[in-house]
């Protein structure tokens, strides 16, 4: 694993490669108390000539320095976060799979390591990445999720924390995820804090909405929502493969009536870890509608495709997305 250590005195300082191992924390360590922590996760990938190839890791960086804004840590410099992955990745060569759909997973992350109680911005910052050979998403094929509505509980709301990849995010969907899977979902959607009306994402992906005229929508990012690097990826893709895309506020209503009237004919989510989901069955507390019908549509089919084969260098990288790690 990689560790860095970070003071207002010193700045970023003692960048090392390490065994895989336990921290040790004091009990007052700050981030025990307060939360005070952020990650990321990307993607080490094995091409046919052996070579490995992170995508888009410097979207990764910049993501990573906003979230440290938002939660008073300081930023890694882009060549501190660039360095640390491709150490990593260089130490654990030997660990990262070959064939389809096989990756090395990285996780960057930082948090107030400070010995502190005292609800302020640590004085002592620990960085590290440590990383895992990740398998497929889907071990028993590519198929289409169905999706809990929480008309309870939502993930941010406007000024919070939702626009930073920060692990109270990911806490707060918990018992709302649980919800799911009581009604046999496996995933939630949430729907934002002021109207309870307007689709923000899932639990941990972004959403998209294709129309029947082949126009693709998503929510706008709105402040409460992951600034997705696949998002971002999927946005351009899309218009590469000549469909329009509008990002703009969608109504929980648009999502069930326009399942139902055929205007939206599929709907996907996507991040790091499942690249592209195509999702089914939306329920929620009397009802639920099916886009789906256990296929996965052509829309959603050919822009996994078109992000895979870049991201494996089957396909050329038109955009300048892949940095050679070893």
């Amino acid at each position: 694993m990689f560790l860095a250590e970070w003071t207002p005195e010193t700045g970023w300082q003692d960048a090392r490669v390490v065994p895989y191992g336990p921290l040790l924390l004091d009990p007052a360590t700050a981030v025990l108390h307060y939360a005070q922590e952020i990650f990321e996760g990307l993607k080490a990938y094995t091409h046919a000539d052996g070579s490995v190839w992170g995508f888009r890791p410097e979207a990764n960086a910049d993501r990573l320095q906003r979230s440290a804004h938002r939660l008073a840590l300081p930023e890694l410099p882009t060549d501190w976060f660039l360095g640390s992955i491709a150490s990593l990745v260089a130490a654990d060569r030997a660990w990262v799979p070959t064939g389809e759909e096989r990756s090395l997973y990285l996780r960057p992350f930082m948090f107030a390591s400070e010995v502190f109680l005292g609800v302020r911005p640590s004085q002592h910052v620990t960085y590290s990445v440590i990383a895992s050979p990740a398998g497929a998403y889907f071990k028993a094929g590519l198929k289409p999720v169905d999706i809990w509505l929480s008309e309870t509980f939502t993930r941010a709301g406007a000024g919070g924390t939702g626009a930073a990849k920060c692990g109270g995010n990911y806490a707060a969907s918990l018992l709302p995820q649980q919800e799911a899977f009581q009604h046999g979902c496996e995933q939630v959607a949430f729907l934002d804090s002021v109207e309870n009306r307007w689709v923000e994402e899932l639990g941990g992906m972004n959403l998209y909405f294709v129309q029947s005229d082949g126009s693709i929508v998503t929510p706008e990012l709105s402040g409460s929502i992951l600034e997705g690097i696949t998002r971002d990826s999927i946005l351009t893709l899309a218009r590469d493969l000549g469909h329009e895309v509008v990002e703009r506020k969608v109504s929980i209503d648009e999502w069930r009536d326009g399942v139902a009237s055929g205007q939206i004919t599929e709907v996907f989510a996507c991040g790091t870890a499942a690249v592209v989901t195509p999702v089914g069955r939306l329920a929620w507390n009397g009802g639920e509608v099916d886009c789906a019908k256990g296929e996965i549509g052509k829309v959603t089919a050919d822009l996994r495709a078109a992000l895979v084969d870049i991201q494996y260098g089957r396909a050329e990288d038109r955009h300048g997305w892949l940095t050679r790690l070893a």
